[in-house]
């Protein structure tokens, strides 16, 4: 079985395109995604179009919570959710906060929320952390699947456990926040022999026509994360 995995697209059609083309020459069986799929200031609308046909195994994001959320005060968000179809919302709020897929188990952050960060601690500047071994197995406690998934970071990492059992964050597709690098990522996971190993990918894209957009939807503060990868403390919603 050898499987894509998509996560943290947050509106970025043009990002999502050239991942999308990427995967298609890495003969998968199938994408698996994360979530966190619309929520940014450029094109939620048509990411969707993409998506929702593509059928691919879903798990619900913090910000496709607040992008369905009548009440919601996020700016990106509301964005997102002015211009989302009735039918795109009920899509969006019909998502599992988990699910699994034969031995995979999927999460945006990690098994029992979708804001806690799981393989990396939020960063702070330019920084981010890997916490402790034990904090990191431990949200793994009662998970008998040899691979768990997650998102929500935006930071690509691989560990595996003592048990063996492996967890992958594929990274973003749609906006990278503390890389230095503005390429969308995805991973590629495997079963070889009974066992699974991964492998972190990163695709070149017109991220600048993705940060015109923002600019033109008049979200200034994007642009210098969608052309270098690197968010200052100022952050990008709130």
């Amino acid at each position: 079985m050898r499987l894509a995995v998509i996560s943290d697209v947050h509106g970025n059609r043009l990002a999502l395109e050239a991942v999308l083309d990427d995967i298609g020459r890495q003969s998968v069986d199938g994408t698996l995604n994360l979530g966190d799929v619309v929520s940014g200031p450029l094109a939620p609308v048509e990411t969707l179009d993409l998506l929702i046909p593509a059928n691919f195994p879903t798990v619900r994001g913090n910000h496709d919570r607040a992008a369905v959320d009548e009440k919601t005060k996020d700016k990106v968000d509301r964005f997102a959710h002015e211009r989302l179809t009735l039918a795109q919302r009920d899509w969006l709020a019909a998502l599992p906060a988990t699910r699994v897929v034969d031995e995979i188990f999927m999460c945006h952050g990690t098994p029992t929320s979708d804001t806690a960060p799981w393989l990396d601690n939020w960063w702070t500047g330019r920084d981010t952390t890997l916490p402790d071994e034990a904090a990191v197995t431990s949200k793994a406690d009662g998970l008998d699947f040899p691979m768990l998934l997650c998102g929500h970071t935006h930071t690509p990492r691989i560990v595996r456990l003592r048990d063996g059992r492996m967890i992958v964050n594929p990274g973003a597709v749609g906006l990278q926040i503390v890389r230095g690098l503005p390429d969308a990522r995805y991973a590629i996971i495997e079963r070889r022999n009974g066992r699974w190993q991964a492998a972190l990918h990163s695709v070149p894209y017109d991220f600048a026509a993705a940060a015109q957009q923002a600019q033109a939807n008049g979200f200034a503060q994007w642009t210098d994360a969608l052309m270098t990868g690197w968010v200052g403390p100022q952050g990008l919603f709130g």
